[in-house]
């Protein structure tokens, strides 16, 4: 499944794939780049269903700080730079558990704004045990970037109404 990400820039029509987001972020966090395609193409149309929305005014909250998320974010909204993304561990929810406690974004535009939580099944506790080890054996790091690969393809494989659900907007 190949996704595009489709935002306004001063009038001009923006059009941004995982390969492209890939490219800016580097190969470090590929599952990271896929969370937040996922996250754009789930909560992006339900902030503006007529059309496409000005990448400068949306506003990203959440409580996952991977750099992966953060540099897609980045190159489709300009969020990073312009002062629009940010990293609030107020927005975990410890409910949840450990794989999906963190997964939780609010997009913000115009004086609208959804929240996505992932759902179940997408992040692995493996996973989480080896990211969040602080000195990683080479064996553990080659694992780990096996593990964000599948991460990677298994979000892009499908569709980001199955990956995140909504949880509230206004």
């Amino acid at each position: 499944m190949i996704s595009t990400i489709e935002v306004a820039d001063q009038g001009a029509t923006l059009a941004y794939t995982f390969e492209d987001l890939m490219r800016y972020h580097g190969p470090g966090s590929p599952g990271g780049v896929a969370h937040a395609v996922k996250v754009m193409e789930r909560g992006l149309p339900l902030l503006e269903p007529r059309g496409l929305l000005e990448r400068r005014e949306i506003e990203v909250t959440t409580a996952f700080a991977g750099p992966g998320a953060r540099d897609a974010f980045e190159m489709v909204i300009r969020a990073v730079t312009e002062g629009r993304y940010v990293v609030d561990d107020a927005m975990a929810r410890l409910e949840l558990g450990p794989t999906r406690e963190r997964f939780v974004f609010r997009l913000g535009y115009r004086g609208r704004s959804v929240t996505v939580v992932l759902r179940e099944g997408y992040v692995g506790e493996e996973f989480i045990a080896l990211a969040r080890t602080a000195e990683r054996t080479a064996e553990q790091e080659s694992r780990l970037t096996v593990l964000k690969r599948e991460m990677a393809e298994l979000l892009l494989a499908t569709p980001a109404t199955e990956v995140y659900d909504v949880a509230g907007g206004a």
